[in-house]
């Protein structure tokens, strides 16, 4: 009996021992997705009659603040070296925000912390959470919703500066330039909501704030308005739109490159703003002024080089003008360079383009020769770029065909009579089935005057065609595959481009509307689709 026993223990404590010896694979819980909770506040939130130095927020778990210069909105507004937060880069379970000067009396503060409070583990964020308090004996409840969207663009920024003033003696257009909003919002997306507001009259105004400074910086930011003021809480929703004026227009500092060549860089919208030279020069003297076409510069080109010691230029801008001086420095040499800038390609709707380094004057077609597949002669037609360093060769190329395009010595001549090395290249055509046709057919309410843009997956305009009133249907042929875009610009003033608006002169800019879908299109495809303009 006792062996027996004894048996069985024995039995039992190796099953154990061998239990225990497996090693396991830990299999963990489930990824912590839910972002941090406030449990206390102190002051409590929406207190009243706040008039401490300390605000004290404490969260469940460790917490960390995540770009808390950039999301943390406070409306109004304090400025930032009024005020420290805490934690700069460590994880804490609480906010502290030190006020370092007194608030104003009777005002109702909200601390909008964006995007910025996330637990310290997973990143899990607490989105657009508020804290709000009063130095009065009431807080502020109106509310007021809206959406935005861009004059031009089919995206628009994620976090725009919605801003209120109110409407009293001090207020003039020129506000939003110098004196920062009563009440500031953020927006999520298209989307944005003002909270706490006090019952009154209000300027709206949209800014995409570069400067982070809640002020309209005309240079670089995009600005939104509506045509009248908002009475709260009267009126509860309003749409703006985001558009970039014209910048004020501006001269930089003008760069010699050669004895023939001076750059003029400039800011704002060029508009046949003058450029002179003051220098006394020969009778045989000829300039040439063209813009760059990478950056904003003009091009002053001179025909004969000239032996001063420095060059004396008068700078007109509106009604007022400035004279400057540009000395010879480091100098870049140049020789007239002319290319083709398509690759191996020639699209059946295309010109053939040839690109100058230096402007050119003249065009000579006899010594240039287009020959196809079996070196026939082909008909070309020849014109100039209104910016003299491109020309244009015009055929009507052949599906499934190779031409040959030969630009012999003294094809082209440029400002200094100086004529072109020999150029040759090939250039091949696709088939016909290789391309696509997209036929639009516009309903609804057309506007009197328009024209619509077809852009590609990037958003550049790749065609564009006028709008015509006996006319309701458009197509684009030869069309490579990929995806399309369409939009439809009310062309108010009738200039055939698309203008923007101008905040003190109360304009908008005229009205985009996109086709909603994009247009997947395929080769030897022909899509139809129709375009309902509301």
């Amino acid at each position: 009996m006792k062996k027996s026993i004894i048996l069985v223990f024995c039995l039992l404590f190796i099953f154990l021992l061998n239990n225990c010896a497996k090693r396991g694979v830990p299999t963990g819980g489930e990824k912590d997705t839910i972002p941090p909770i406030m449990i206390k506040a102190t002051p409590k939130q929406k207190s009243i009659f706040f008039n401490k130095e300390l605000i004290t927020l404490n969260f469940d778990e460790y917490i960390k603040l995540n770009e808390i210069d950039k999301q943390l909105i406070i409306s109004p507004p304090i400025e930032k070296s009024f005020y420290d937060i805490k934690p700069k880069i460590s994880a804490s379970k609480k906010i502290e925000i030190k006020l370092l000067k007194p608030l104003d009396e009777n005002t109702t503060y909200t601390f909008n912390f964006g995007k910025s409070i996330q637990d310290n583990n997973e990143s899990n964020e607490l989105a657009f959470f508020s804290y709000s308090l009063s130095t009065g004996a009431t807080i502020d409840s109106l509310e007021f919703f809206g959406k935005i969207k861009d004059a031009i663009n089919k995206e628009i920024s994620p976090s725009i500066s919605l801003q209120l003033y109110p409407i009293d003696s001090s207020y003039n257009d020129s506000t939003i330039f110098l004196k920062k909003p009563l009440y500031v919002s953020i927006s999520d997306s298209i989307d944005f909501k003002f909270e706490n507001l006090r019952a009154g009259k209000y300027e709206l105004i949209a800014i995409e704030d570069f400067g982070g400074n809640y002020l309209f910086d005309q240079n670089i930011d995009k600005v939104g308005f509506l045509d009248k003021t908002i009475e709260i809480p009267k009126d509860t929703f309003a749409e703006l739109v985001l558009f970039k004026e014209i910048t004020n227009f501006g001269w930089g500092i003008p760069k010699y490159i050669n004895d023939h060549h001076v750059e003029f860089p400039y800011y704002g919208d060029y508009i046949n703003d003058e450029i002179s030279l003051k220098n006394i020069v020969d009778e045989d003297f000829r300039f040439l002024i063209n813009e760059h076409r990478t950056k904003d510069t003009l091009n002053f080109w001179y025909s004969n080089p000239t032996k001063f010691d420095s060059l004396i230029f008068n700078l007109k801008i509106k009604d007022t003008s400035k004279t400057v001086i540009v000395k010879p420095k480091k100098i870049i040499k140049d020789s007239l360079v002319i290319k083709n800038i398509q690759k191996n390609f020639l699209n059946l709707s295309d010109s053939i383009i040839i690109e100058s380094n230096l402007p050119l004057l003249n065009l000579n077609s006899e010594n240039i020769k287009i020959l196809d597949v079996d070196s026939l002669q082909v008909d070309f037609k020849l014109s100039m770029d209104e910016n003299f360093d491109r020309f244009y060769i015009k055929i009507n190329p052949l599906p499934n065909d190779n031409y040959r395009v030969i630009l012999n010595p003294d094809s082209v001549e440029d400002l200094w009579y100086n004529t072109n090395k020999k150029l040759e290249f090939s250039l091949k055509t696709k088939s016909a089935e290789d391309y696509g046709i997209i036929i639009i057919q516009l309903q609804g309410d057309i506007p009197i005057s328009y024209f619509i843009e077809l852009l590609d997956f990037k958003g550049n305009v790749t065609r564009k065609k006028s709008g015509d009133t006996l006319n309701d249907s458009y197509t684009f042929s030869n069309l490579e595959p990929g995806k399309y875009s369409l939009r439809l610009i009310k062309d108010s003033n009738m200039n055939n481009k698309w203008d923007t608006g101008d905040y003190l002169k109360k304009i908008n800019p005229e009205k985009v509307i996109y086709l909603p879908k994009v247009i997947d299109l395929r080769a030897n495809w022909e899509i139809n689709e129709i375009f309902l303009i509301n």
